[in-house]
């Protein structure tokens, strides 16, 4: 029996890739609501036609290839399945997929990616192939991958994938002397935000842009079900008791070094949980809250703050990608930077970025950007 595993350089047909686009389509759809499950989308061919599709629209609700096999009813045997992550063959909320793939009578499973939970990663696909079910894997594995990245993270390392957004000038400013910053970009690169918002597990943030800005954080987009858990790092509990956060709706997070219960009872009323954490350095180990955050489920982080906290993450190289709106203006030589970076000092030292896209938002542009892997 051949290892599906590591069946990634097999020959794939241009229905192969067009059905698997398809499926890769209906992933998207789960964008905002799968977490912390991955995004999936899987469709039903037969005779070179679909016949049925579906996704993983929300956790604990059936699973994407369920989703496809009931729309395809009583079709099903001798189908060809596409599907952007291996087939589950544990139960957990739900029953294994792979039990209901083979109960079908589905004759070829294409998967885009073996499924990193430890669970499963391969274990699935080898099932369906004892079951004489041709299966092949690596179809469009790099867009699977793109749709998953916290999600593949978390489950290789523990750690949830790390996003810094910033919004500066065109001379590298994010505001002014003064800290005034509403609104550097325009209303639609800020309706954008939203939609990052939305697809984070967590929005993460430092009380001084708490103090400054006095934001709500939320993701504010119609018909959106979850509100991302809102991460607030505060060493020293200074966070107002009155700050917009516990007036908009979702969880949030308070992270401090302050143990003392009766400083905590002040918001036994809100929508906030407590998490004291050992500080190192007289700071907030960042590194350890990403593991705790890891452990809590959470794929992707969105950290919105000043240079101060996104300067930590960029120096401690705990960043996945950053997301920075450009906006035609300029801010002046007294302005502030996007991160504190006091620590490099030569070109050797420099964090060297790949520019992975780049597209204008009304007047701004998006430049999405990883470290670069050398």
């Amino acid at each position: 029996m051949t290892n599906p595993r590591n069946n990634l350089s097999a020959e794939f047909k241009a229905e192969d890739h067009r059905f698997m686009a398809r499926a890769l389509q209906l992933a998207q759809r789960g964008l905002c609501t799968t977490m912390p499950n991955p995004r999936v989308g899987c469709v039903i061919v037969k005779d070179g036609e679909i016949i049925g599709e579906g996704w993983h629209e929300r956790i604990g609700e059936a699973h994407a290839e369920v989703n496809a096999l009931k729309a395809a009813g009583d079709k099903t045997k001798d189908a060809k399945l596409y599907v952007t992550l291996e087939p589950c063959c544990h139960s957990g909320r739900t029953r294994p997929c792979t039990d209901a793939v083979i109960a079908a009578g589905i004759k070829r499973v294409v998967s885009a990616m073996t499924d990193p939970n430890p669970k499963v990663a391969g274990q699935g696909l080898a099932l369906l192939e004892s079951n004489n079910i041709k299966v092949a894997n690596g179809c469009c594995a790099d867009d699977a991958q793109a749709l998953n990245p916290g999600f593949v993270k978390r489950m290789q390392t523990g750690l949830p994938w790390v996003r810094v957004k910033s919004a500066m000038s065109l001379d590298g400013k994010t505001a002014m002397a003064s800290g005034e910053s509403k609104w550097i970009t325009g209303k639609a690169a800020r309706a954008d935000v939203a939609q990052w918002r939305a697809r984070s597990c967590a929005v993460m943030t430092g009380i001084n842009t708490v103090l400054a800005d006095d934001p709500g954080l939320t993701a504010r987009i119609d018909g959106l079900e979850r509100q991302p858990l809102r991460v607030v790092l505060d060493s020293q509990l200074r966070i107002p008791e009155n700050a917009k956060l516990f007036d908009r709706p979702g969880e949030i997070l308070i992270v401090t070094t302050i143990n003392d219960i009766s400083q905590h009872k002040k918001f036994s009323n809100s929508n906030a949980e407590i998490l004291v954490v050992e500080e190192k350095n007289g700071k907030i180990a960042l590194s350890d809250l990403l593991l705790e955050l890891g452990r809590r489920k959470i794929n992707e982080v969105l950290v919105e703050s000043g240079a101060l906290l996104a300067g930590a993450f960029a120096q401690q190289r705990l960043v996945d990608e950053y997301v920075v709106y450009l906006a035609p203006r300029l801010l002046g030589d007294d302005g502030r930077g996007m991160l504190n970076l006091p620590q490099i000092t030569q070109l050797s030292e420099t964090i060297n970025l790949e520019i992975s896209s780049v597209r204008q938002i009304g007047d701004d542009l998006l430049i999405v950007a990883r470290p670069k892997i050398t």
